[in-house]
């Protein structure tokens, strides 16, 4: 079911990618959106709190006199309140199930899902006090349904239902309650999205300018078109009947009205216990978290800065060497990306006195193993021009890519690629270009993948690519996991070139040292 999912939502980036731009596209950025969304929803709720009467008989009046009379301002933004409402439901929706289609919930991620659960049944609760809010036909129908279920659960000494059977047990003071959870609950959303985005380094809360001005204008349209309305005033004495349900925050509501209430509670009680329960839905073998060796550690903290997961800290350094500080890794919130390791300027394969230890590195995926698994690709190739490829494992699967001119090595994400070895199996003669596929633009797996690997061969982030490998002999090609035959004919494009360029300049000889080495070598 992941791998269909996954295939699916790759499918949709790619179709939106060429609608919007890279960083525009929706689906990269359905957390952001869900912020917008909240935001949209708080300034429209407060605007339509001034016109709001919460009386028992007023509440009714005036959200018409909003919507009628006043429907220029406050009825706009009654529309907006109610479909940016929709919009965050469903953004966050597929937020978390982009989230478990990736794996991105489980192992060190797994706080981060948890207490996205509790966000989405307060915004729920939020939607559903909302309805009661306009006491309408269907908000009438929505309070009866919700304190039946209540009282299913036997939560309160007296039955609570039966103060929606006239008006007469109905008081101003409900609507005030209501106005309070409305009101609380988002607040209190609020604070748990901050405890959500704590393990995330740079989370993005805030979507492109352009994809928020579309987003918003979107709104402005619909409001416009299809504003928000009423159902009719609310009558205890009829009983609700074709009413247009919600279908964002109401789908449940037939069941909780025809089933028992054991049963829907039963259902509901399960439902929320195997959504926290996802991250340990199998057991996930993990890899090992990142280690660190104090020898070869100067402490720089380029691990610490490129980190996407805060999983590494500086501490005082521990070992006695003359540097201030040391990284610190919590195998709690490491998740094995690698991206440390290749931001380590100590991950040298041009190494042969020493023993290949990186500063930092994956016991389970070394720098070592890396540079063996290099030359043992590179000694199947004997048809110029010959093209290097690295890939990482979320992108292209680069099984049976190999043959006589092109050798495939996989990374656990591009990131993970210190940019030397690109100096070094060109200036070793291994390889005439080197090709670093991944991800589709802006859907790295692992966050700062592909963002952290440009800008180390734009030389604009340590480590950067030495200035004497030649730019036109290096070329990535963000592909995604479905871009197989995107990232062949950008291989054959590439070979052209090389052809044109003829075989690799020599290089002068790297320096074969213990020490750290500068980022232009």
């Amino acid at each position: 079911m992941k791998r269909g999912l996954r295939k699916l939502f790759a499918a949709a980036e790619e179709v939106l990618s060429r609608v919007f731009p890279p960083a525009w596209n929706p689906l990269l950025n359905l957390g952001a959106l869900g912020f917008f969304f909240y935001w949209i929803v708080v300034i429209s709720g407060i605007y339509v709190y001034i016109f709001f009467d919460t009386g028992i008989l007023q509440a009714y009046r005036s959200v018409e006199y909003m919507t009628v009379d006043q429907w220029y301002a406050a009825g706009i933004m009654r529309s907006l309140h109610r479909y940016a409402s929709d919009g965050m439901v469903v953004v966050m929706m597929l937020h978390m199930v982009r989230e478990w289609a990736l794996d991105r919930c489980r192992g060190a991620r797994w706080f981060s899902w948890v207490t996205g659960v509790p966000v989405m049944v307060m915004i729920y609760v939020s939607g559903i006090t909302g309805y009661w809010l306009v006491w309408d036909r269907l908000a009438f129908y929505v309070a009866l349904v919700t304190s039946e279920w209540l009282d299913a659960a036997g939560i309160f000494g007296e039955p609570i239902a039966r103060n929606f059977l006239s008006v007469e047990h109905l008081n101003d003071r409900f609507f005030t309650l209501m106005i309070f959870l409305h009101i609380a609950v988002p607040l209190v959303a609020l604070i748990v999205l901050w405890v959500h985005l704590q393990r995330i380094t740079r989370p993005r809360i805030h979507p492109p300018r352009g994809l928020a001005v579309g987003v918003l204008v979107s709104l402005l349209v619909l409001a416009l078109v299809h504003p928000a309305t009423s159902q009719g005033p609310a009558d205890p004495g009829r009983v609700p009947a074709d009413l247009g349900l919600d279908w964002f925050y109401l789908p449940l509501y037939p069941f909780y009205e025809k089933l028992p209430g054991p049963v829907t509670w039963s259902a509901s009680l399960v439902l929320l216990f195997l959504f926290l329960s996802v991250p340990w839905l199998p057991p996930m073998r993990r890899r090992r978290p990142a280690r660190v060796d104090l020898a070869n550690c100067n402490g720089c903290a380029r691990c610490f800065a490129d980190c996407p997961y805060n999983a590494i800290t500086m501490v005082m350094r521990s070992d006695g060497r003359p540097f201030a500080r040391e990284p610190r890794v919590d195998p709690s919130l490491c998740v094995a990306c690698g991206l440390c390791a290749g931001a380590c300027p100590t991950a040298m394969p041009f190494r042969r006195r020493a023993e290949l230890s990186p500063g930092i590195d994956l016991p389970d995926a070394t720098i070592r193993a890396l540079r063996e698994r290099v030359h043992a690709a590179a000694a199947r190739l004997v048809e110029r021009p010959r093209v290097m490829v690295f890939g990482c494992e979320p992108g292209v699967d680069l099984t049976g890519l190999g043959g006589p001119a092109v050798a495939a090595v996989t990374v656990t994400c591009a990131g993970q690629l210190p940019p030397v070895f690109v100096d070094y199996v060109l200036s070793r003669d291994l390889a005439d270009g080197v090709v670093i596929t991944g991800c589709a633009p802006g859907s790295c797996l692992h966050r700062f993948g592909q963002a952290w690997t440009e800008a180390r061969l734009a030389r604009r982030r340590d480590p950067r690519l030495r200035r004497r490998v030649p730019d036109e002999r290096v070329r990535t090609v963000w592909a995604g996991p479905l871009g197989r035959a995107r990232l062949e004919a950008e291989i054959a494009a590439f070979r052209r070139a090389l052809a044109a360029l003829g075989e690799t300049p020599p290089v002068a000889p790297a320096p074969v040292s213990r020490a750290v080495e500068t980022a232009d070598g």
